[in-house]
């Protein structure tokens, strides 16, 4: 039952999210942007774009995966899917959790192969690249449900879109830190994997606590 609920919901996500193409290529075509114009920024130095590809690229993912955020579960607050799915008793972290799958696939893992750009943008040597894009597939789960939890948080307020960046931002640092820090370590011969997997771990566990957090909150917005 649970396992059909989930497949049924993954669908219907999917559909939403080809449909509303415009929202979800806003971020991408932003982190473009950013990892584009940044080497135009700093120069053409070699070195110096190199020691700061890591950062400048997560960075960017940074701002694309919060950017849009506060639309995941804005629009269906407003016209009363999530009413129909609170009155109706559906499993309601089931859903949240497709929600979240679908918006990784296309937010953090488009990034992720985005983030191979790195290799003409910042003379990145292609293993390094490889190596940052599964620092952003590995952390980027945690990231979006730190940003989940705080749209959530937020759905009810005049003023929520702006708050979101604002609440989820400061949480979202130790992701990049740990993330930036793996890849460098990586680059000077050393070993980042554990620190991956650190980051693995952390967003397993995101994983399964937050739609039930993000769940128990919805309801409470609605019922509020």
């Amino acid at each position: 039952m649970m396992k059909k609920a989930f497949t049924t919901m993954m669908v219907r996500e999917w559909q939403i999210k080809r449909q509303g193409a415009v929202q979800w290529l806003f971020p991408l075509v932003l982190f473009l942007l950013i990892i584009t114009l940044f080497p135009l920024a700093v120069g053409s130095e070699p070195a110096l774009l190199l020691r700061l590809a890591s950062s400048a690229v997560w960075i960017a993912a940074l701002i694309a995966l919060v950017i849009g955020v506060d639309d995941l579960f804005r629009g269906e607050m407003e016209n009363g899917v999530l009413a129909q799915l609170v009155v109706s008793d559906a499993p309601l972290p089931v859903w949240v959790l497709a929600r979240l799958i679908v918006h990784w696939l296309f937010s953090a893992g488009c990034v992720a192969v985005l983030s191979l750009l790195a290799v003409p943008l910042f003379g990145m040597a292609m293993d390094e690249a490889l190596i940052l894009a599964l620092s952003i597939v590995v952390g980027s789960p945690m990231m979006l449900a730190l940003s989940a939890i705080a749209s959530s948080l937020t759905l009810t307020l005049k003023n929520g879109a702006v708050l979101v960046p604002l609440i989820a931002l400061p949480m979202q640092l130790p992701v990049l830190i740990f993330a930036t820090g793996a890849v460098d370590l990586y680059a000077t011969g050393l070993n980042g994997l554990p620190t991956l997997a650190l980051l693995g771990a952390a967003s397993i566990l995101a994983v399964i606590v937050t739609p039930w957090v993000v769940a128990s909150v919805l309801k409470m917005s609605w019922s509020g």
